[in-house]
């Protein structure tokens, strides 16, 4: 299994697959999109290729059940960040397959690909479904445009989770603050409403902001990602824009979040009167949790031999698990998303299929009888 697993997670290395969204002129999924396509026709495997967003195509292959067992979906994106640093070449080094992707999250693609094969040569009553899908990187479009037509009994997100059964993971929230001030000369202080300055107050107010905890997965927290404003040194500035984004914990929402925000601004309006600011949320991602006591978590945690836990990136099992779906994260140990230095235990990688493949069987159900 250690060659096939080299072989596939080196092959899809190789293909650069940048998300144009976020780095301008990225390949995108559509040779990747291809790849997976050819692997699963020559596996014996059916794809099908969705593409609603032009240039940016998903694949669902399938392992047809026999017929009367539970579907179980198995999920891992297609795209990357930059291909600046990591790179393209795959390089083994021991136990290292290096590359951008390697990590996050093509080794959890090629386990995914390689446990639906194993499914198919069993012959599990119910289907086996890779969800090969674009965009997770930026907006999910992939995962969005696949669930409106494919569901599932069980799935299984293969991010990188260091072979443990993560359970639930962080949302977010992103949002603007703008404060409108006065333009004028530097020498003219009496004309001038300094729009910088009278964000200070705000940025204490919400570094004084309490947030609540999870068992899992610790704090929720707010951070200033960007601020801008100004023209020039000389001159007042008449606008300052602040972009936050709010971690949120599983029973936290985004209208949470923009009350919390609406309750901040009312009170700086409260100690300045002269304040003229505004707020808007941008965009939000729901957190993820599923009940420690299902099922899937048992047969899991029974097969990985890890303990349940979380994990802190946002990921598409919030997607699926809003669709109806039970979902957990399971992938492999490495290091390095989006970092220079990119890289994926190939031994964990091959633990990782194995157990993706016991877990088919088992929700799957048993190989079809022989007929007589």
């Amino acid at each position: 299994m250690r060659n096939d697993i080299v072989d596939l997670i080196s092959d899809l290395v190789a293909i650069e697959s940048v998300n144009p969204s976020l780095v301008p002129g990225g390949a995108g999924e559509g040779k990747i999109a291809a790849f997976v396509t050819d692997w699963a026709g020559a596996a014996g495997l059916e794809a099908t290729t969705h593409h609603t967003t032009d240039g940016r195509p998903s694949v669902v292959v399938r392992a047809p059940g026999s017929g009367g067992g539970r579907a179980l979906l198995l999920c891992a994106h297609l795209d990357t960040v930059s291909a600046e640093g990591a790179g393209i070449v795959p390089q083994v080094d021991g136990d290292r397959l290096r590359g951008r992707g390697s990590y996050d999250m093509k080794a959890g693609l090629a386990a995914a690909l390689l446990a639906c094969r194993a499914a198919a040569e069993r012959g599990l009553a119910g289907d086996v479904v890779v969800a090969a899908v674009a965009d997770e990187e930026h907006a999910s479009l992939g995962i969005q445009e696949v669930l409106r037509t494919l569901t599932a009994d069980a799935a299984i997100v293969t991010e990188p989770t260091e072979l443990e059964v993560a359970i639930a993971h962080k949302g977010f929230v992103w949002a603007e603050i703008e404060v409108t001030g006065r333009a004028a000369h530097g020498s003219r202080p009496h004309l001038g409403v300094d729009a910088i300055l009278k964000m200070g107050p705000i940025l204490s107010a919400l570094a004084a902001l309490e947030h609540t905890t999870h068992p899992l997965l610790g704090d929720g927290s707010l951070h200033a990602s960007l601020i801008e404003g100004g023209e020039e040194l000389s001159s007042y500035p008449a606008r300052c824009v602040l972009k936050l984004e709010r971690r949120t914990l599983p029973g936290e929402t985004a209208e949470d979040f923009e009350r919390e925000l609406d309750a901040v601004l009312d009170g700086c309006r409260a100690a300045d009167p002269e304040l003229v600011v505004q707020s808007r949320i941008v965009l939000a991602r729901e957190p993820f949790e599923l009940d420690p006591e299902h099922e899937l978590v048992a047969l899991a945690t029974d097969v990985i031999g890890t303990r349940p836990g979380g994990v802190s990136y946002w990921a598409d099992s919030a997607f699926i698990a809003a669709a109806g779906i039970p979902t957990i994260l399971l992938g492999p140990v490495g290091a390095g998303a989006h970092a220079d230095e990119e890289w994926v235990s190939i031994s964990s990688t091959e633990t990782l299929t194995r157990a993706l493949i016991e877990i088919a069987a088992r929700v799957s159900g048993p190989p079809a009888a022989p007929r007589t």
